[in-house]
């Protein structure tokens, strides 16, 4: 299979192939063609000239000698004859002069016409152009003016230009094809490198980067491809951390529900040891259950090609309904809950989708708010949108971990022990189900003040 460097180089060549050909082309039309007609009018005006020098009667010894005369200055053969039969006489061959004027030639001199050949002459033995102009007096020809040029001069005349162009433009050629293949080479030089670098990362090594030097069609190529790098290099390396996170985060329960199964079975513990053992093995089974549930949520809504299928609800009814979920979780910690909701708002979404956005964030404010603090939820109408807006009074996310908090798997605190913590996935599942609604998630917070949560969520139209 040629490369593609191969293919323009031949069709940059097979251009200049093309127009070299065209210029011989041309050449030759011009030579033969256009130069053989001037010459032919020439020769017509040159005889016509001399014809004027007739005046009538006889044609005499004078008048022929006149026209040698003026044929010794001129480029062409010019000769005057009373008979055209004495033509013999005046050129150096040996011709049939019969076929030189023929009775079709005759008749248009007695007519007083010009008589014009081009082409082979079988009586001179060579190609040449003629022209013959008749002396005729009451319809009678009295002698003939016949001038003639060989087309042979003409021809070499021809192939000597073109055979000078035909040498200067295959040097040309050779110099182009040099220059082309070495532009050739810098231009597609980049797409090589784009090639080494997808088989580098077909191999699994997504560090490879294309080297960008210019600004141009081939550049912006290797730009996407950077990025496109950059990307899959990324992507792979969430997965790696995910993977390792998923692990490490169902070791720790497994080991305990292993660990402690395997001593009451053995009889290893106390009545007493042995309940608490069975609490902590209850305890992380359900941690393990959640965590299981919040990956294949997490998978689903990362996954997910078809939209929602949204429709009509009342947002302050679901937002009560929220709140009604977690009214035992905030009395444990005292925290209290406040409402101020408008209860005219209707968004279009999906209710269980939307309740479980609403739990996550108000399980984050209610599980990092200090004992006794509040938390706020507030809804308004902006635009064509419904901003729901939580505000915890909490410990707060610092700057350099904020654009992070929707990462999966991302703690805040990489030291917070499981007891005191979630699962790092609860914002990332927010995250996809507010843009399933088409929505938006926006988080502010300051270290030691609190968070604001705000999501927008299209409203119904009327």
């Amino acid at each position: 299979m040629k490369k593609l460097t191969t293919k323009i180089w031949l069709l940059m060549c097979s251009l200049l192939v093309a127009t070299i050909a065209f210029m011989y082309i041309l050449s030759n039309f011009i030579y033969e063609e256009l130069y053989v007609s001037d010459m032919e009018q020439s020769m017509i005006e040159v005889g016509e000239k001399l014809q004027t020098m007739y005046r009538g009667g006889k044609v005499d010894d004078a008048l022929i000698a006149r026209v040698e005369d003026f044929n010794a200055y001129s480029h062409f053969q010019i000769f005057a004859v009373r008979n055209p039969r004495e033509l013999s006489a005046c050129v150096p061959f040996d011709i049939d002069y019969d076929a030189l004027i023929g009775p079709v030639e005759r008749e248009q001199l007695l007519k007083g016409q010009t008589v014009t050949k081009v082409g082979y002459e079988k009586r001179f033995d060579r190609p040449i152009i003629s022209v013959i102009l008749p002396f005729t007096e009451y319809n009678r020809l009295e002698g003939i003016i016949y001038v003639y040029y060989p087309l042979t001069k003409i021809s070499e005349l021809a192939t000597t230009d073109v055979g000078l162009l035909i040498g200067g433009a295959a040097l040309f050629s050779l110099f182009v094809a040099f220059f082309i293949a070495q532009g050739l080479r810098r231009i597609m030089r980049p797409l090589h490198d784009v090639q080494r670098a997808a088989e580098k990362m077909s191999e699994g090594h997504y560090e490879a980067r294309v080297n960008v030097a210019s600004k141009d069609e081939v550049g912006q190529l290797a730009e996407a491809f950077n990025q496109m790098a950059q990307a899959i290099q990324q992507e792979d390396e969430q997965q790696k951390t995910f993977l390792a996170t998923v692990s490490h985060e169902l070791r720790t329960p497994i080991s305990y529900v292993k660990g402690y199964s395997e001593a009451i079975g053995q009889n290893y513990m106390t009545e007493e040891e042995q309940r608490e053992a069975i609490q902590l093995i209850a305890r992380e089974a359900g941690r393990m259950e959640r965590l299981t549930n919040e990956l294949l949520q997490l998978a689903r809504t990362t996954q997910e090609q078809e939209e929602l299928e949204l429709y009509p609800i009342a947002l302050a009814e679901t937002v009560r309904e929220v709140t009604a979920i977690l009214h035992g979780a905030a009395q444990m910690k005292q925290i209290e809950i406040n409402e101020m909701l408008d209860e005219e708002l209707i968004v279009l979404g999906d209710e269980e989708k939307l309740k479980q956005i609403l739990i996550n964030i108000l399980e984050n404010a209610l599980r990092y708010s200090s004992t006794g603090s509040k938390v706020q939820i507030t809804t308004v109408a902006e635009e064509q949108y419904a901003i729901i807006a939580i505000k915890d009074t909490g410990i707060g996310i610092p700057a350099e971990d904020l654009p992070h908090i929707t990462e999966r798997f991302y703690r805040v605190n990489k030291a917070r022990s499981r007891s005191d913590g979630g699962s790092g996935l609860g914002l990332s599942i927010v995250e996809q189900l507010v843009k399933l609604h088409k929505g938006q998630l926006t988080i502010e917070s300051e270290l030691g003040k609190g968070t604001y949560v705000y999501v927008k969520i299209p409203l119904m139209e009327e």
